[in-house]
């Protein structure tokens, strides 16, 4: 998990600064997944109160700033954040960001999303693996090694866990946008049974396999395709169970993991729950 804090302020010599909000405007909290097809937000209080297409509108065509789970359009994104939420926010509140990011986009789509969500104002920003947050949102036991399939509209990733963090990932540039018109998931089966395959092959340890062993989850929007779990089932030869609403799991786990963040402040250190009540529910 990365974090930044930063409140901007301009110099009169023009060169931007950073400084702590006062405390005064240090509350409100705000989960953000910006995925490739589909933007959803959940505010402190409120809960989930977007659920809409990630598009932006520089003119009269629709142009989509996410692509293949990147950010390819950093002023872009910016945009359809601010027209999305920033009439959503009290307007003296520096609100506290959580935001879900793909796995192996590593550092480069870390930095575009903090680029992106200065747009808010936030008063720090929180960086959290979507493959974690799915399992905050599935209580899983995070003492155990766990194996999650992530199928989304534009990109497929399976991540190992271990005492909650990653351990192995591997993804694929499909989705459920691939699909033919029947929904056919085999080719998403297929995908998903070669990358757990190669893990399995270059795992030096038994993780890997004491986690296929113990059931995969199965997450994002994909997680709903009619058949897709019973193929998988049938291919891995082991359990596997979908997340409950599991379109929305990134989400909601992003959000318990804010809740954690604003009892227990990223200066005094960070210990999100992984079980138990007080996680959103589905």
């Amino acid at each position: 998990m990365t974090i930044v804090r930063r409140s901007r302020y301009t110099t009169t010599s023009g060169h931007r600064q950073y400084r702590p909000w006062p405390l005064g405007r240090q509350r409100g909290g705000l989960a953000l997944e910006v995925g490739s097809a589909r933007t959803r937000a959940w505010v402190s209080g409120r809960g989930m109160i977007l659920d809409v297409p990630t598009v932006t509108f520089p003119g009269t065509a629709a142009v989509h700033p996410v692509q293949r789970g990147a950010i390819v359009d950093v002023p872009g994104t910016a945009r359809m954040l601010d027209r999305l939420l920033g009439h959503r926010l009290p307007r003296l509140v520096r609100p506290l960001v959580v935001i879900t990011t793909p796995v192996l986009d590593g550092p480069a789509y870390r930095e575009r999303a903090r680029k992106a969500v200065e747009v808010l104002r936030p008063r720090a920003v929180l960086t959290v693996p979507t493959a974690r947050a799915v399992a905050l949102a599935a209580g899983a036991d995070r003492t155990r090694p766990l194996l999650v399939v992530d199928v989304g509209a534009h990109l497929t990733e399976v991540v190992l866990l271990a005492e909650g963090a990653v351990f192995d990932a591997r993804r694929t540039a499909l989705g459920t946008i691939d699909l033919p018109d029947a929904g056919d998931p085999s080719q998403i089966t297929e995908a998903v049974s070669t990358m757990i395959a190669s893990m399995l092959r270059q795992d030096g340890t038994s993780l890997t396999a004491d986690a296929l062993s113990q059931g995969a989850l199965l997450a994002g929007g994909g997680a709903l395709l009619p058949g897709l779990t019973r193929q998988l089932i049938g291919s891995l030869h082991a359990p596997l169970r979908a997340v409950p609403a599991p379109h929305t799991a990134a989400i909601r786990g992003a959000a318990a993991l804010l809740r954690s963040a604003e009892v227990h402040p990223p200066t005094t250190g960070l210990s999100p729950p992984t079980s138990g009540p007080g996680l959103p529910s589905p």
